[in-house]
């Protein structure tokens, strides 16, 4: 079983580190042009549209659990039949999000509060890469789809696709056709659904056009509607929350001093990295243990859970090592500011301690998604966020200052691994 984890982790890891690679290209190309109103313009377009889509990551998670508990039983049938569901609802998710495109502008433009000048090149942007809802909405769900049949290898070929045709479109258009933000956009765009063509071909390969048929004639009577609905509103609500959290700590570590807020800001590109890692084995744990849940082996799902927290906990323990001896040199690689790095630096034992303490959370947010414990998940996260995190934000930020707000949100994700330990027996094993 080791050996199946590691095989899966590998590419998972890997395509994880290709997500921030496309705003990073976006972001360089803005940082050429004349004006630092780009920079500005893009890393304000890319959040809202990271928000946006980040909101329905849930659709990945409910497929991958589902299809690996068919998976696991032999059943193509119902592995084609989650596969059609979770394309419906991205598809109708996609076109409202075209529909609705003025008003989430607005919106937008509302909570950023941003210039007349950066709100004109944001508009330029949005109103092209809003195309790209469909595509991107849907690849969350061939994603769930790869990982649930054990084939994140395509997962990644998919994702490497998406940034190469990223890189090449968005350069040629902004460097020799001086498009500027239009030129990113586009090639964004250009780049989603040349992902998304090479996921349906994959879909193809695999079932021919059995799955398409389904749309005429087995959608409306299939009885796992309600299930499906169930599970992904579950985890629809977990994501809110953990949205919620991150933006509400992102907001106001950055709002306190300006050095010291650009530290914490900071400082939170170390958790991100940690959690690439981590999330990766968490992938592997969601194909792993739902085909074992949908075999109805106790003793597998059992001993799956013990393998991915053994990896799991030794790859948070090589990323607390790393940011304890490098530490300081990547505070120095991402700003050249020493006053920032010093704000940064006093409260580094921080994230040095997160990667133990967060596999905890991340490897069981695996573990329930194979097993589709979708319920218990999103109590976990009602009850940290609402119950732990807020009350300790307020408690702690006016004891102990900065130091407090990294108290709540460390208790946050502990809180999240114990609820989800103390959890394990009514929703994954009294189940089997």
């Amino acid at each position: 079983m080791y050996k199946d984890f590691i095989k899966l982790t590998i590419p998972n890891i890997l395509t994880n580190l290709t997500v921030p690679l496309v705003s990073i290209v976006d972001v360089m190309l803005m940082g050429h042009m004349d004006d630092a109103k780009y920079i500005i313009a893009i890393g304000l377009s890319v959040a809202i549209f990271n928000m946006l889509y980040w909101a329905f990551g849930f659709l990945r998670m409910g497929t991958t659990g589902q299809v690996a508990q068919a998976y696991g039983k032999g059943s193509d049938v119902a592995i084609q039949h989650v596969l059609v569901k979770g394309v419906s609802i991205a598809t109708l998710l996609g076109v409202i999000f075209i529909l609705f495109q003025s008003p989430l502008l607005s919106m937008a433009n509302r909570v950023l509060d941003v210039s007349a000048t950066s709100f004109n090149l944001i508009d330029s942007y949005f109103s092209i890469r809003i195309y790209t809802a469909p595509a991107s909405i849907v690849l969350f769900v061939i994603n769930g789809w790869l990982l649930g049949i054990q084939r994140p290898r395509l997962a990644l070929i998919i994702a490497v696709l998406i940034n190469v045709v990223n890189i090449l479109v968005s350069v040629v258009l902004v460097q020799s056709f001086g498009l500027g933000i239009k030129g990113v956009a586009i090639g964004t765009l250009i780049a989603q659904y040349a992902g998304l063509s090479l996921g349906v071909f994959f879909i193809y390969k695999k079932y021919g056009m059995t799955w398409i048929s389904y749309f005429r004639t087995g959608l409306p009577r299939d009885s796992g509607w309600k299930e499906f609905v169930q599970v992904n509103g579950d985890l629809f609500i977990r994501t809110l929350c953990l949205l919620f959290t991150m933006t509400f700590f992102k907001v106001n570590a950055a709002e306190l001093e300006q050095s010291l807020g650009a530290g914490n800001l900071l400082l939170l590109e170390f958790i991100s990295l940690s959690a690439y890692g981590i999330d990766g084995l968490a992938f592997a744990a969601e194909s792993i243990s739902g085909k074992d849940f949908g075999r109805g082996r106790l003793d597998l799902v059992k001993k799956s859970i013990k393998v991915a927290f053994q990896i799991g906990l030794l790859i948070g323990l090589v990323g607390s090592v790393v940011f304890f001896v490098f530490g300081r040199s990547i505070l120095e690689l991402l700003t050249n500011q020493q006053d920032v790095i010093q704000a940064a630096i006093s409260y580094l034992p921080w994230v040095i301690v997160a990667p133990i303490i967060h596999s905890v959370a991340f490897i069981w947010d695996g573990i329930y998604i194979g097993c589709t414990a979708s319920k218990q998940m999103k109590w976990s996260l009602l009850i940290s966020t609402f119950l732990v995190f807020l009350p300790s934000y307020y408690l702690f930020l006016s004891l102990f200052g900065n130091h407090g707000v990294w108290l709540a949100f460390t208790l946050f994700m502990v809180s999240r691994g114990i609820i989800q330990t103390l959890q394990a027996k009514k929703g994954i094993y009294d189940r089997l």
